[in-house]
């Protein structure tokens, strides 16, 4: 049976190219979820086309309302639509393991380095490196998620809602998910 062993290879295969994928994007991403977009962009939509533009931004949505980490999450998703529930855990294990060793070996160093001038200093340069990744992943958002005169109200209503209100990110985001609907609907709607 030359089909079931192909079968059987290309699922294997699937499960490699998720953990190594996800690797990568774990290995390479500083500053958290939101400056790991650009990369995971690259490789899920552009590389592996396992995802489009659109609908890595509805993963991150979701992420983001959910509890856990929106690398993570996010990776959940792609591998549970690739490959079912022991998809979505290979790729959560794939974004998860580089970060789980590195962290290892930092924790055993950082306490003896911790006070060390050049230390301090290159914390403070990779934090500047880091606003910079947010500040790119927030304008490629941008330019997939505000397209009309609403959504930029939307964005602005909440933007500033968010500077000068102390509520829940998940609030803001179940709010713009009903006005969504609502906007939608409205547009819709038959002409009378």
């Amino acid at each position: 049976m030359p089909g079931q062993k192909e079968k059987k290879k290309r699922e294997k295969n699937i499960f490699w190219q998720l953990f190594i994928t996800f690797a990568k994007v774990g290995v390479m991403t500083f500053g958290g979820g939101y400056a790991m977009i650009p990369i995971l962009e690259r490789e899920v939509v552009d590389n592996r086309h396992w995802a489009t533009g659109e609908e890595l931004m509805d993963y991150y949505a979701v992420g983001q309302c959910t509890p856990g980490v929106i690398a993570v999450n996010t990776a959940t998703f792609i591998g549970y639509k690739q490959a079912g529930n022991w998809g979505g855990i290979t790729a959560t294990a794939g974004v998860i393991f580089p970060s789980l060793v590195i962290i290892l070996i930092i924790a055993s160093a950082l306490t003896a380095f911790a006070d060390n001038p050049y230390v301090k200093n290159a914390f403070a340069g990779i934090r500047v490196c880091v606003c910079v990744l947010v500040f790119n992943a927030v304008i490629r958002l941008w330019k997939n998620a505000v397209q009309d005169r609403i959504q930029l109200a939307m964005f602005l209503a909440v933007f500033l809602l968010s500077v000068f209100l102390d509520l829940s990110p998940v609030l803001f985001v179940l709010c713009s998910a009903a006005l969504g609907i609502l906007v939608r609907q409205w547009k819709e709607r038959p002409a009378k």
